[in-house]
């Protein structure tokens, strides 16, 4: 399946003595720079007529001729996975992530994923790269995702997220009294022995974690966290970091931590907390069509509340 492209724009004059492809890249903002650039080379963006560099200078008044070919990016297969979709029109989606659930086909998940789901909702996403996926939220944590329905809401989307205008606020429970909230701005990289893991280091890239305390159990803290970075494993790697581990996180956190005194009940929940305790509740962006600020905010999950309210109430059994 494949959507073909036409389009035809003359190079502003204003733009002479600058290269194909920076000047590609602002007359078709819609397309990548990375999509431009192999098109110049296949001949699908001709200037004039001609098949040039994308390093090749214009000089103004010229005649840029795409006729191009949106191939399908990748051999998924879609699927019958329910969607739990709380905002969708002809340009974005925004759906509500359940635990479990695996966001993008990789080695030992190439089915069974959210990308499989979305091809079946929407099979056109076939010719999006990612099936417009241009975030993504690890396995077991839940909440709020966007996906972008065309090329032009995905470039769009995606330099929201560049530029850090895109909201995403998280929820979550970690061991250990936090005293109050903070930043961390720590470089994050992949772990140096451990490949499936990430770990902050001197050498990685930047991460911004902003957090502020929403309530103080006895032996654990409520947090709320605002990323300003996108890096695998964000929040988790940082609030490890602070000696801070989520709740239930198997990767991040060595042990459970219990407090003298627990309650049965909580004792037990928490040795069956199936996953990290972690859940993204609050997403905001511009709409990529009318640069309408949109902003969404969706309820935790029962295994999420019903980790807080044992925790109140063992806090008030031990009052």
């Amino acid at each position: 399946m494949s959507n073909h492209i036409s389009k035809t724009v003359e190079v502003p004059f204003d733009e002479g003595n600058k290269r194909l492809d920076q000047v590609a890249a602002r007359l078709f903002p819609e397309f990548s720079r990375s999509r431009l650039q192999q098109w110049i080379k296949d001949g699908q963006l001709t200037v004039d007529g001609n098949t040039i560099r994308g390093r090749d200078k214009l000089t103004g008044g010229e005649k840029l001729v795409l006729e191009a070919e949106l191939e399908a990016e990748g051999q998924w297969l879609p699927e019958d996975i329910p969607l739990d979709i709380v905002f969708e029109d002809e340009h974005i989606l925004v759906l509500n992530k359940p635990a479990n659930l695996v966001v993008h086909p990789a080695a030992g998940n190439y089915t069974g994923t959210l990308l499989n789901g979305l091809l079946h909702h929407c099979p056109d996403l076939i010719n999006i790269p990612r099936a417009g996926i241009v975030h993504r939220l690890d396995k077991d944590t839940t909440g709020l995702m966007v996906v972008a329905k065309t090329l032009q809401a995905q470039t769009h989307l995606v330099a929201q997220l560049q530029d850090r205008s895109m909201g995403r606020e998280y929820e979550a429970v970690v061991q250990g009294h936090m005293i109050s909230g903070g930043t961390v701005d720590e470089p994050i990289n992949r772990h140096g022995t451990q490949r499936t893991k990430m770990a902050v280091s001197p050498m990685g890239k930047e991460a911004i974690t902003h957090y502020r305390v929403l309530h103080k159990f006895p032996g654990h803290t409520y947090v709320r966290l605002k990323l300003e970075t996108g890096r695998t494993h964000q929040i988790r790697v940082h609030m490890s970091h602070l000696g801070f581990p989520l709740v239930g996180d198997a990767t991040y956190a060595a042990r459970q931590r219990l407090m003298k005194g627990i309650g049965p009940e909580l004792r037990q929940l928490l040795a069956i907390f199936p996953r990290q305790a972690l859940h993204a509740r609050q997403l905001g962006l511009h709409h990529p069509a009318n640069e309408e600020y949109m902003e969404w905010d969706i309820e935790l999950p029962d295994d999420f509340a019903i980790l807080l309210n044992t925790l109140a109430e063992d806090e008030e059994r031990d009052d």
